[in-house]
């Protein structure tokens, strides 16, 4: 299997800058909620939460963008799943990891980043070596998707939980594992980091696609899936935590998606009206 029939994707701001936003715009998001509602006694801070997860997917959504512009188009979808697949791997492990060996929380989200660009490199490596893709950039894509993955993962874990904590021995404490896995809404939120980062390109890929348009797809993307989370922290954290997520979720949906169809405007040939189907009788 070789992917040849693309090439490199091109856009205004470099995979760098990108990444730089998303890694540090990700941790400091998830550090905010979690050491912001520490320190208050509070979870009003969580909504931090859902913001880092938005600039993490947007990188992790340029990532998907530059690797699949060499010919991936029916396989989107695939490696946006497979990147929350390392990512949710990673993230549970580093979070676990600091309650088994009585570690610092704060420390869990960095080794559940290092272990998520370790897995990514794996992945990428079998996918050229083994696989015979042939991508020139595969391996840090992969790397990429995987550690924007984890970092999803866990900023949205931190908007429905408040915490960073992923277990206690005490069994009134609020913790990821109770209020997010076993509630089932780790599902939800391994669905929806996987919209914010595989449905960009997959929504805008063709001859037309351009780097703004497609990650302003990611932004409200994730203006959605917060406020999703916001609703499922309504049963966790209370209505006025759940409420601020839930507003800023909706305001960063509709500003972002004024903004892309604003550039589909610019971008397209032509935008008409085309009215109602014609009825039966307007045919004859």
């Amino acid at each position: 299997m070789s992917a040849v029939e693309g090439g490199p994707a091109g856009g205004g701001i470099s995979a760098t800058n990108v990444a730089i936003l998303g890694i540090v715009g990700g941790l400091v998001g998830i550090y905010l909620a979690s050491i912001l509602n520490d320190i208050t006694a509070t979870t009003y801070f969580s909504f931090f939460g859902g913001i880092g997860a938005i600039l993490a997917g947007v990188w992790g959504a340029d990532a998907v963008r530059r690797v699949c512009s060499y010919g991936l188009g029916t396989g989107v979808p695939s490696i946006g799943m497979v990147a929350l697949g390392m990512g949710i791997v990673a993230a549970i492990f580093g979070l676990a990891l600091c309650y088994v060996i009585n570690i610092p929380v704060v420390l869990g989200p960095i080794i559940a980043f290092i272990v998520a660009a370790i897995i990514g490199l794996i992945m990428g490596t079998m996918a050229n070596k083994i696989l015979n893709m042939n991508i020139p950039i595969m391996e840090r894509c992969m790397v990429e998707i995987a550690g924007a993955g984890c970092l999803v993962m866990i900023a949205l874990c931190v908007t429905i939980s408040g915490t960073l904590v992923f277990e206690s021995h005490v069994a009134t404490d609020i913790t990821i594992l109770t209020s997010v896995v076993q509630t089932g809404f780790i599902a939800l939120i391994f669905i929806g980091g996987a919209m914010i980062i595989l449905h960009p390109f997959n929504a805008c890929l063709g001859p037309d696609e351009s780097q703004d348009r497609t990650l302003y797809v990611g932004v409200e993307k994730g203006g959605i899936i917060m406020a999703l989370s916001g609703v499922a922290s309504l049963m966790v954290l209370g209505v006025i935590p759940a409420a601020l997520t839930i507003v800023i979720g909706l305001l960063i949906w509709i500003v972002y998606f004024t903004k892309f169809i604003n550039l589909t405007k610019r971008d397209a040939h032509k935008v008409i009206g085309t009215g109602l189907l014609p009825t039966e009788e307007e045919l004859q």
